[in-house]
């Protein structure tokens, strides 16, 4: 018996981020998504059929609220210099983008791939930290 096998591009979490943050000048940060990833790997096929998107187009503006994930057209919209209420530290935003309001992974694949950013294909986001 044959082992079967499948080549796919693998990309570093860092490296993903930040092509993420030069396209759209955003902070973003992947492992800290969905309760902050722990390390591993993330598979995807880009461009993804049927993407997934967030429905909210807010989420409240404290960091590590319960509530994550917004869709990538409010993502977008958002100013990413407006302060959240009550930050005293510029770090304070940057976390709330990054572990609150941030645009589903495939939304941001899809429109990476869109843009000849990346092109379609297999692919392994290695989150290591």
């Amino acid at each position: 018996m044959k082992l079967k096998t499948k080549n796919v591009k693998m990309i570093s979490d860092s490296d993903w981020d930040k092509l993420v943050i030069k396209t759209y000048g955003r902070p973003y940060s992947f492992q800290q998504q969905n309760n902050c990833q722990d390390r591993g790997a993330f598979c995807i096929t880009i461009p993804v059929k049927i993407a997934e998107d967030f429905e909210n187009d807010t989420v409240p503006e404290i960091v590590n609220d319960a509530k994550m994930g917004v869709s990538f057209e409010a993502w977008l919209k958002r100013n990413p210099k407006k302060p959240i209420p009550n930050q005293e530290y510029d770090f304070e935003l940057e976390m709330w983008w990054q572990r609150n309001f941030y645009p589903h992974v495939e939304m941001v694949a899809n429109d990476l791939c869109k843009k000849g950013l990346i092109e379609a294909g297999d692919y392994v986001i290695d989150i290591d930290w």
